[in-house]
């Protein structure tokens, strides 16, 4: 071992009337894994949440839309075109609205999905969402989510009645089914019906909103777009999921990095606590630096001692926070039942965040940059107290003593 390093430790591991650097230490020790573990459990709810919105969204939508001026045809012809794209795994129209939702006790708005029952298998997930009962099947049929069943305390087999927005008619329907795609917002407002009925809902006769395209997976989205774009020339118009919601996404990213920016000055507070603890040791340890100039020891190695002091620091903090954040990133949602359980408070209330859990996913690249970002921030906290204690000259250091 090297005596810088052996030196290092000894003066972090003060002895008894040194204790106050001890404490100073530990305290800089919990400020960087503080810090570490607070960016890592952020980072990984922000990209859970990037991550799940998105699956979401895709599960009842599709991963690109096909839309014209004035509605599409949904002819054979387009219908073909679009399918053999490459990476297409299907493609279905659909009608899409607003209209009154009409009980005996209430009425309020909802959004209307008029779905081709033979297509949208392949271009769809909500088939897969249904958790009670069965898609609709006749015109005078409706499926809806499982929260908007809890709010009108309906159930399957139950009228409800729709107002059309284009003439104002009532449209009796009879709940099919209940589905459960885990967005909040999506669980308590649609209502999906046959494609015959929402074209009458809205007195279309041969036109839809628009087609829905399903691909293999999402990273060949902009290729497919740019495909189907140029296979079907300048009247229609294609657009991803991300096209369909910009505001949102570019809102998620600018918060992830404000947030990173933010948590990261917690780091910062650590590492000022590391720039004190070093210059307590420097003034503390004057004589024994000077004896060790005396003795031969070089410039570079007094400051080589010091950072590896705020390096040693950095490196437990940073360990420690690591692993206080990934445990706690893998059990946000137990730590928030516990918290609602206990306390009554309602950490992640999906009326405002739209989905119905705390999404948390770890990202190796996030985990580095906190990690490095960590480090180099300690690394620096060194670097002040290492130039004073390399340029003390031995006869200074000495004179006194």
């Amino acid at each position: 071992m090297r005596y810088e390093l052996w030196l290092a430790l000894r003066f972090l591991f003060a002895k008894r009337r040194e204790r106050f650097i001890s404490l100073v230490a530990a305290l800089a020790v919990g400020g960087v894994a503080l810090g570490v573990a607070a960016l890592i459990v952020v980072l990984a709810v922000m990209t859970g949440f990037d991550h799940d919105l998105t699956e979401k969204l895709v599960s009842v939508n599709a991963h690109l839309v096909v839309e014209g001026p004035q509605g599409v045809v949904p002819s054979d012809t387009i219908l073909r075109d679009i399918s053999a794209a490459d990476h297409v795994v299907g493609v279905t129209p659909f009608v899409a609205g607003q209209a009154i939702l009409r009980t005996t006790e209430k009425a309020f708005g909802v959004l209307v999905r008029g779905v081709d029952l033979e297509r949208d298998r392949r271009a769809s997930r909500l088939t897969e969402s249904v958790v009670l009962g069965r898609m609709p099947q006749d015109e005078d049929e409706c499926l809806i989510g499982t929260e908007m069943s809890l709010s009108l305390g309906a159930k399957v087999g139950d009228e409800l009645t729709l107002l059309s927005p284009a003439d104002g008619k009532e449209h009796e329907l009879r709940i099919s089914g209940l589905f459960r795609s885990g967005m909040y917002e999506y669980d308590v407002n649609l209502v999906a019906v046959p494609l015959a009925r929402a074209q009458q809902l809205y007195r279309l006769t041969d036109v839809v909103t628009g087609l829905a395209v399903r691909v293999d997976e999402m990273g060949h989205v902009p290729a497919v777009r740019d495909a189907l774009e140029a296979r079907l020339g300048p009247m229609l118009t294609v657009k991803t999921w991300i096209d369909l919601n910009p505001a949102l996404f570019a809102a998620l990213h600018v918060e992830k990095v404000v947030m990173f920016v933010i948590l990261s000055l917690i780091v910062v507070v650590a590492a000022l606590n590391i720039v004190a603890m070093l210059i307590m040791i420097v003034m503390e340890k004057t004589k024994d630096i000077g004896i060790l100039r005396a003795l031969g020891a070089t410039p570079g190695g007094v400051a080589r001692l010091f950072l590896l002091q705020g390096f040693t620091v950095g490196v437990i903090g940073i360990g420690l926070g690591l692993a206080g954040g990934l445990a706690l990133a893998a059990n946000l949602n137990p730590f928030a039942g516990w918290l609602e359980r206990e306390f009554g408070i309602s950490v992640f209330p999906p009326t405002v965040y739209y989905l119905d859990r705390i999404p948390a996913q770890v990202q190796g690249p996030d985990v580095a940059a906190v990690g490095g970002a960590a480090l180099v921030l300690t690394l620096l906290a060194g670097t002040y107290a290492a130039v004073r204690a390399a340029r003390l000259a031995p006869v200074d250091a000495l004179r006194y003593e």
